[in-house]
């Protein structure tokens, strides 16, 4: 069985927010023509969270991160890390 051949673009920042675990970004990848949008720690610690997997739109994109960034300032902390 052949393993499909998998294409990425390179990984842009799209916004950086401070929580109470620090900073982190929110990072869009075209793989295999659709975006993926993840929120990664710019340290050394933190979890690598995928918060959507296919965007087919910028407009989409944009909607997206701008509520993933007022969720982040309502909770003050990453979002998808789970409820403490």
């Amino acid at each position: 069985m052949s393993t499909p051949n998998s294409t990425a673009g390179a990984a842009k920042v799209l916004a950086t927010y401070r929580c109470d675990e620090g900073e982190r970004q929110l990072v869009a990848q075209r793989i295999n023509g659709t975006v993926a949008l993840t929120d990664i720690p710019t340290g050394d610690h933190g979890r690598v969270h995928l918060v959507e997997r296919e965007h087919h739109s910028l407009a989409e994109l944009e909607a997206i991160v701008a509520d993933y960034l007022e969720m982040t300032r309502r909770v003050e902390r990453c979002p998808m890390d789970g409820w403490r």
